[in-house]
């Protein structure tokens, strides 16, 4: 079992910068593969992107590449999102994801998820 809960979520200014974090508790962290997800109001859940068991490896939404970065400190059982750039439309409640796999992308193979961290970008 796997415990994930996210945090640094709020309220940012369009073209404003956030940093979410993800600490991860019950298992050696650096065995999942790690993702982020959002959902907006009204919207299906999407991903935001992931990054392997060691932080070689990333991958971003289209959406979001170029402005966010993911990256991971298996030291601390924590993953981040670094925000840049943040629009409106990037408002959603931000999850983040584990897997016991080396490499995932698709939310249906990912084992544990974390409560949810509302971001809201005001225009």
């Amino acid at each position: 079992q796997v415990q994930l809960v996210e945090s640094g979520g709020g309220l940012v200014q369009e073209g404003g910068s956030l940093r979410l974090s993800c600490a991860a508790s019950g298992r050696t962290f650096g065995g999942f593969s790690m993702g982020w997800f959002r959902q907006a109001p009204g919207k299906e859940r999407e991903s935001v992107g992931a990054i392997s068991r060691s932080g070689v490896t990333t991958y971003y939404a289209d959406s979001v590449k170029g402005r966010f970065t993911i990256s991971r400190d298996n030291a601390k059982n924590t993953v981040y999102l670094q925000m840049n750039r943040v629009k409106p439309e990037d408002t959603a409640v931000y999850f983040c994801a584990a897997a016991a796999r080396s490499w995932v992308t698709d939310a249906g193979m990912y084992d544990f998820w974390g409560q949810g961290t509302q971001v809201t970008v005001s225009s």
